[in-house]
């Protein structure tokens, strides 16, 4: 036998990937407690085990030391789970499987091997028991920089828009995007990483050599062969269903340093995911979206509940997810006249005629400072560049007068202080 991982066939090690690709077939996504017997005796002791129990050869299993808890509860646990798996020993053929993901230029990943994405490990127990992996990217350096970008199916025209401006800059800055394949807001996010020439990860239900759903068959093939990958917990083969679409939910959430969601329904899979995310402590962000928009009404409950923080673009993005991006330094509006000054400053340069110069009285009168306040603010002023004095009036400077857009403050005061026309 040819190795997936890319060798020969190496005895022990050709045995571990044997035993996980077969419990990948076993177990459901998810098992608790198939990941916690595994993680106790090994995926080679834990298949053994299996297999004597089912032969009738094993009288009692080990209920302590397994993590399933103590006692009765813990070894009835197991039983039961063991009654599910061995339904499907019969029939069971890794090395097929590993062939077959062989032939389609795929590989397996397992924990016991270099090259295994170590944030699958917050999962604890329900951590995948292996990946199965088609496309050349080399998924845990793709990973380690990377943001899911996730919502809703029948998403609007305003969601593909975000997603596709989010995606595309995520992308282009060199993080990877993650997302699950799906129509809608998935499809979009790893449209925008290709386009922008980056790279994008699918998480999918199925086996990866079953493309769900068909209508994104090109686009999940442009994912593996762009330098991407489609990843998946169950073999080659296997048929994506409602439970395995939640389940690889949680996947999502923890493959990536946050996870966003565009839009989503008051009750949808993207909310799931959020849920994963948040319990993992991984950031989430939410993008807000019209009030009056059922697609973005999940979105407006994860921000009310707490559960996300408000994103608008992929710079706050990126923020969200740790990059270092100085977000508000970038964004930081054009300076206007007067920022930055005091509340006495504020005041003269706002009672300061535009054209016709006044007396310094005048102005006093109109700001409702003293003479020496005054006094003090115009040399301030004048120091700025944005007042200056005609035979010993006052009135702002060219500078000023451009970008003020002042109201009739701005106006010069007559004798009598009030505002008169400029």
């Amino acid at each position: 036998m040819t190795s997936v991982a890319g060798g020969a066939s190496g005895g022990e090690a050709d045995e571990v990937l044997l035993a996980r690709a077969a419990w990948s077939r076993l177990a459901e996504p998810g098992d608790a407690v198939a990941g916690a017997l595994v993680g106790a005796l090994g995926p080679v002791d834990a298949l053994r085990w299996l297999r004597e129990t089912a032969a009738g050869d094993l009288v009692a299993p080990v209920g302590t030391g397994v993590g399933l808890g103590s006692g009765a509860d813990g070894a009835r646990r197991l039983v039961r789970s063991a009654e599910r798996w061995a339904s499907r020993l019969s029939g069971l053929e890794p090395a097929r499987e590993l062939d077959l993901l062989h032939r389609l230029g795929g590989r397996l990943l397992v924990p016991e091997r270099d090259g295994w994405p170590s944030r699958m490990e917050d999962l604890g127990a329900g951590a995948p028991l292996c990946l199965w992996v088609l496309g050349p990217a080399d998924v845990p350096a793709l990973l380690e920089r990377s943001v899911s970008i996730i919502g809703a199916r029948a998403c609007t025209a305003y969601g593909e828009h975000v997603t596709a401006e989010i995606s595309a800059h995520v992308a282009a800055q060199g993080w990877a995007v993650v997302s699950g394949g799906a129509y809608g807001v998935d499809a979009v996010a790893h449209r925008g990483a290709l386009a922008a020439e980056g790279h994008t990860v699918a998480f999918v239900a199925g086996g990866v050599d079953r493309p769900y759903p068909a209508g994104n068959a090109r686009l999940l093939a442009a994912v593996a062969a762009h330098g991407g990958a489609l990843v998946s917990e169950v073999p080659p083969g296997s048929v994506p269903t409602r439970t395995r679409f939640l389940l690889r939910n949680r996947l999502i959430a923890a493959a990536s340093r946050a996870t966003v969601v565009v839009e989503a329904a008051w009750r949808s899979g993207a909310l799931n995911t959020a849920g994963h995310a948040a319990g993992l402590l991984r950031p989430v962000g939410a993008v807000p979206g019209p009030v009056t928009s059922a697609a973005s009404a999940g979105c407006h409950r994860l921000l009310r509940d707490g559960v996300a923080v408000c994103v608008t673009d992929g710079a706050e993005v990126l923020e969200l997810a740790g990059s270092g991006a100085q977000v508000l330094d970038e964004r930081r509006s054009p300076e206007r006249p007067g920022d930055g000054l005091g509340a006495e400053a504020r005041r003269a340069l706002d009672a300061l005629p535009l054209r016709r110069p006044a007396e310094a009285d005048s102005v006093a009168r109109a700001a409702g400072l003293t003479l020496g306040e005054l006094r003090s603010a115009l040399g301030q002023l004048e120091l700025s560049g944005l007042a200056e004095q005609e035979a010993g009036r006052w009135r702002r400077s060219g500078a000023a007068r451009h970008g003020s857009g002042q109201n009739v403050m701005s106006r010069a005061p007559d004798k009598s202080g009030r505002a008169g026309i400029g």
